[in-house]
């Protein structure tokens, strides 16, 4: 339960090795490469950067992930909210017969795929021009006529407004004619003939009515001949259309491997980034690296294996800030990973904060929720996602709903809770002369203040134990003087209000343990000031102190209120339902109004428990800004790896 111990690498091997080298690293999984500081300084006549084919490899995972959304969406591969991870060897997974497979089954999907898109983008062409000759299939002219000698034929439109009427008398004594084809709802069709002589007039005399010729450029014959033969061509795109998409649903069966090729690429990417880290001459390779100090014996084995000449050595506290940070926690606080990755990793050197928040953060939870119903449920689907394997955030999600639900259910116990009175309610709608409740030890409807002083008490609690860790801290790094004159002074001021309050520990009537805590107020925030900043340093330390902690305690009264709110809501559902008289009526309305209650609590209790740690408790002795560790390894979606005998 501590941030894992980290070690400097500093690494010589032979060009030669670079393959086998990153792929024994790669396998270890448990080192870090970065391109040597020192480079610039020391190397920058001698090494240059390794050239790579990270940019090679990232292509061909976009094709593949192309090919594989094409497979499920045309093959109707169905992997379901969790899918399977099929477990593969090593030598399976780095096989090059099975990349060459991949490799041909991904073109042949590409190019399927690319072939279906020109047809669609055809059959959109054939769909633009059916539409676009449909009204025209009246006029029985070809389309390549544009007149005789002496009469031109001008086919336009103009809008579906414009009185023809109207138009061809504005035409006046024109030798022309304005003939409708068809019309719709936004524009009539028509074919205007006039002489040639008269042509420009009579274009001059329709255009304040918005009417424009159309052109049919390569277009022959009539509008009826043309349109049968788009429609011929538009069945055969389809057919082609159909029997491409019967090709690429028969590709389900490269589903498989293709995701396995992903896999691959993925890993062999991973592998090609840390390549760009090194440095070499064509003879040697030189680079740097981070190493758990726990799996330096197993480095140790694989670069003395290669004849690699090497170091690993503790970084130094100036170092501190760049070096990676991997956290190590036990079952019951490795869920907080998900909180702590949500607000940054602690800086390496520090304080791993899970083991010290997860009894808080899952206690204040089960008080916000306090429901043995809603704590099931929790349960469930922790235990849901446990069964389903799942990596990452989804993972420590998981871990998180199990630890929550039993603490939700456990208070509910404690206040009576299941869906709010949901038990009560359906035992009344059954015999209105029941009496039926769950045994409590106190309910938020009847013990509220009860359950603020115990809020309150409980982030008291809290913030206590911040400043204790500060404290310790403090003392370690050695400044025990400021733990003594920060911490140590509100202590000493705690303990005397408390007394003063009690009336106990007065001394002829004062209390001198709160008085010694003021003095000690007084001499601790003026010690590293000068002059008349003395003077304003302690109404500063003074305010700041009294309002901030009052402010911070009072903060956890967000306990009670989520906790009333959720029994409040709950049960105005159930009394909703229960106004029916009917009692499948009531187990529907309150199911949906205990789903809605419970899936707004479940995120805002999270919400309101995050803000507690993260500036209630952390801004006591977190010291954020760490790195993840990201070393090279394999990067798997769909596939595990297991070790081979």
């Amino acid at each position: 339960m501590a941030i894992v111990k980290m070690k400097k690498l500093r690494v010589i091997a032979m060009a030669a090795h670079r393959e086998e080298l990153l792929r024994q690293l790669q396998r270890l999984g448990c080192v870090e490469i970065r391109e040597p500081e020192s480079a610039g300084e020391d190397w920058s006549g001698l090494l240059e950067r390794e050239s790579s084919r990270l940019a090679e490899t990232r292509a061909a995972l976009t094709d593949v992930n192309t090919a594989l959304a094409a497979v499920k969406k045309y093959a109707d591969v169905r992997e379901g909210l969790f899918p399977q991870r099929r477990a593969v060897t090593q030598t399976e997974f780095l096989s090059s017969e099975a990349a060459c497979r991949a490799k041909a089954a991904s073109s042949r999907v590409s190019e399927l795929v690319q072939a279906l898109s020109q047809l669609q983008a055809e059959e959109g062409r054939l769909l633009a021009k059916l539409a676009s000759l449909t009204p025209w299939k009246g006029l029985d002219m070809p389309l390549e006529l544009t007149g005789t000698a002496h009469a031109a034929f001008l086919p336009g439109v103009c809008p579906a407004a414009a009185d023809l009427g109207t138009m061809r008398q504005f035409l006046g004594d024109a030798a022309a004619e304005l003939l409708e084809i068809s019309g719709d709802k936004q524009q009539r069709y028509c074919l205007l003939i006039c002489h040639r002589a008269e042509e420009e007039n009579a274009l001059e005399a329709l255009r304040p009515y918005g009417f424009s010729v159309t052109a049919f450029q390569g277009l022959t014959g009539t509008p009826a001949e043309n349109l049968r033969r788009l429609e011929t061509q538009l069945t055969e795109n389809r057919t082609q259309q159909e029997a491409t998409a019967a090709q690429l649903k028969a590709t389900g069966a490269d589903w498989d491997t293709l995701r396995l090729y992903a896999d691959r690429l993925r890993s062999d990417a991973a592998l090609e980034a840390g390549n760009e880290n090194l440095l070499t001459d064509g003879t040697i390779l030189f680079f740097e690296g981070w190493a758990p100090a726990d799996r330096i014996e197993a480095v140790r084995a694989a670069l003395d294996r290669l004849g690699c000449a090497w170091e690993a050595k503790d970084p130094e506290a100036d170092e501190y800030p760049e070096v990676p940070v991997r956290l190590r926690n036990n079952w019951f606080s490795r869920p907080l990973n998900m909180v702590t990755d949500m607000y940054a990793l602690p800086v390496y050197g520090s304080l791993d904060p899970n083991p010290l928040m997860a009894p808080f953060f899952i206690l204040f939870y089960g008080i916000m929720m306090a429901d043995m119903g809603y704590g099931l449920l929790m349960l469930a689907m922790g235990l849901f996602l446990w069964k389903k394997k799942v990596r990452g955030t989804m993972d420590y999600m998981g871990g998180l709903l199990v630890l929550c639900g039993i603490s939700t259910f456990a208070m509910g116990a404690l206040t009576g809770g299941f869906f709010g009175d949901f038990l009560s309610q359906l035992a009344k709608l059954i015999n209105p002369e029941s009496t039926f409740a769950l045994p409590y030890l106190f309910t938020p409807l009847t013990d509220t203040m009860a359950i603020l002083i115990g809020s309150l008490v409980l982030g008291f609690i809290q913030i206590l134990t911040g400043m204790v860790i500060s404290f310790v801290k403090k003392a370690r790094d050695g400044h025990l003087a400021d733990g003594i004159w920060e911490e140590g002074t509100w202590w000493v001021i705690f303990l005397g209000g408390g007394l003063a309050v009690l009336g106990a520990g007065n001394v002829a009537g004062y209390p001198v343990v709160l008085i010694l805590g003021i003095l000690m107020l007084v001499i601790g925030s003026g010690r590293n000031a000068k002059g008349f900043g003395k003077v304003t340093s302690v109404f500063g330390a003074v305010y700041n102190g009294v309002t901030g902690y009052f402010s911070d305690i009072m903060s956890y009264s967000r306990l009670m209120a989520l906790m009333l709110s959720g029994s409040i809501i709950a049960s105005v559902f159930n009394q909703l339902g229960a106004v029916t008289g009917n009692v499948i009526a009531f187990v529907i309305v309150s199911a949906l109004g205990n789903a809605l209650n419970f899936a707004l609590n479940l995120l805002g209790c999270y919400v309101h428990d995050l803000r507690l740690q993260c500036l209630e408790f952390f801004n006591r002795f977190y010291e954020s800004g760490g790195r993840p560790f990201r070393p090279i390894a394999y990067q798997t979606n769909y596939v595990d790896i297991k070790e081979e005998n």
